[in-house]
């Protein structure tokens, strides 16, 4: 599933082509994705200019002169591309031409991806509003995730994969970020000190600063904008790694199961 690092790499590299580009068609292919594409999707975008291009999570805002802003979220298989116009795939489900001759292309193999509307505060929508701080937010702090942990009754790795605590923490990152603070993913987040949780904190920050200087994870089907893969999967420390020599004490990286996801340690680096 593309993460928070592989959507910032998407924006990152759609937006410079489409930001101040009048919207000229919307080609619906498919509208049964996770949601239904509005109906009313082509007339509303047509005319159109993007003044922006944002993100909240792993949800792409695109915001127009019109007031409308477009909420993208790209599912479990979803992916952007940049190109001219030429034929359509099986699985490329919507199509925005540009002014400018751009064409922004969404693929969506599996169909659990999103495209909605708002006119309001999309801050405010109701995908949007029970989100906890991003990741960089100078809200998202030890004391933050601290304040959180001793309250709950849950394994670290399930408090940091919670939107409502940080965003965009997935299951790859969770299990690298966890590693790197050197924090079994089983011990239970109340029992965890303070100061440890603020170097998982600062983890969590390193970990995802990485994945997007990289690029993102590539795993299965994540590309980015150009059709190149991300390639922080070569610097994948713990994940995908059971029964291989752990990178820092060659002890056999361990794999289990919390919360119905792979999860990967080191038993002796990580306490």
């Amino acid at each position: 599933m593309p993460e928070l690092p592989e959507v910032e790499t998407t924006r990152r590299g759609i937006a410079p082509h489409i930001t101040g580009q009048r919207i000229q068609e919307v080609r619906v292919r498919h509208r049964g994705l996770r949601w239904p594409v509005p109906d009313e999707l082509e007339s509303r975008l047509t005319g159109l200019s993007v003044v922006a291009v944002d993100r909240r999570g792993k949800y792409l805002l695109f915001r127009t002169d019109g007031g409308i802003t477009m909420i993208l979220h790209l599912g479990m298989s979803g992916s952007l591309s940049l190109g001219p116009q030429g034929p359509a795939g099986p699985h490329d489900h919507l199509d925005w031409l540009f002014s400018g001759g751009v064409r922004l292309r969404m693929r969506d193999p599996r169909r659990f991806g999103a495209v909605l509307l708002t006119e309001n505060d999309p801050m405010d929508h109701p995908l949007l509003r029970n989100l906890g701080p991003e990741p960089f937010d100078p809200r998202f702090t030890g004391e933050h995730l601290y304040g959180i942990a001793k309250a709950r009754r849950v394994a670290v790795k399930q408090l940091v994969m919670d939107a409502r605590v940080v965003v965009g923490v997935g299951n790859i990152y969770a299990n690298e970020a966890l590693f790197l603070s050197g924090i079994r993913p089983k011990r239970p987040c109340h029992r965890i000190s303070a100061n440890r949780l603020s170097g998982l904190r600062d983890a969590v920050v390193e970990v995802l600063q990485s994945a997007i200087e990289q690029g993102g994870t590539t795993l299965r089907d994540f590309v980015r904008e150009d059709g190149r893969p991300g390639y922080f999967a070569r610097r994948l420390r713990v994940y995908g790694r059971a029964g291989l020599p752990c990178l820092v004490c060659a002890e056999p990286i361990r794999q289990i199961r919390i919360g119905q996801r792979s999860t990967f340690f080191c038993p002796t680096c990580q306490t």
